[in-house]
């Protein structure tokens, strides 16, 4: 698909900086919009970074796709009801101004065990997430729920995730053990596996880990 116009939230984080790099390379992406409380440190001849409050948003441009990589911890967040506002009504208010815009599919990094009804907050966030938007017209979603992600977090000035390393030093030891949807998987893997999905998605899907490690 050519000459496409897209927009991408959170390209700042670990997926979010993948999916953008991927954007700016594909020949066929003329005009990438980043929506954000900071601009992304890359400067493009196509990239139009906006900064916005996600609580009081105004309209986005017109765009093809929109690729929702918002996301936080409890606690670097501070506290649940803080952690809802960005990985819950962020990605939601992004996703309802694209769409009045003009967006037709949409793309979202949730995460595995993502369930409305789970009894870990976490999880049920993320759930709610995909539920609320699988109820809004998108023509296509794409669902990315990858276990525990790899990736150069400090490099984004983000503070180490213990569980992550846990999960990464078990899978140096032990992976041939694990089942392929809990292995941890590099955010690249993430972000390819929307950018190759998302442009001419119908309907909902949902990727495992397992399908999307190269």
């Amino acid at each position: 698909m050519a000459n496409r116009t897209v927009i991408i939230a959170g390209a700042t984080g670990l997926v979010g900086r993948e999916l953008l790099r991927g954007l700016l390379a594909d020949p066929f992406v003329d005009h990438v919009h980043v929506v954000g409380r900071r601009a992304p440190p890359v400067v493009a001849p196509k990239l139009t970074a906006h900064i916005v409050d996600f609580a009081a948003l105004t309209p986005l441009p017109s765009a093809d796709e929109l690729y929702l990589a918002l996301g936080t911890t409890i606690k670097v967040a501070g506290s649940q009801a803080a952690f809802r506002a960005v990985d819950h009504d962020a990605n939601l208010a992004v996703a309802k101004a694209a769409l009045a815009g003009g967006t037709r599919r949409v793309g979202l990094v949730s995460a595995m065990g993502a369930d409305a009804k789970s009894r870990i907050f976490y999880s049920r966030v993320k759930g709610e997430l995909e539920e609320d938007l699988g109820a809004l017209p998108f023509a296509g979603l794409v669902i990315a729920r990858p276990s525990l992600l790899m990736g150069p977090r400090e490099e984004l000035g983000q503070p180490a995730r213990p569980g992550e390393a846990w999960g990464n030093a078990l899978n140096t030891i032990v992976g041939f053990l694990i089942p392929p949807n809990y292995k941890p998987i590099p955010a690249s893997d993430v972000a390819q596996a929307l950018l190759s999905t998302v442009p001419t998605a119908a309907g909902v899907k949902v990727l495992l880990s397992g399908e999307m490690r190269r």
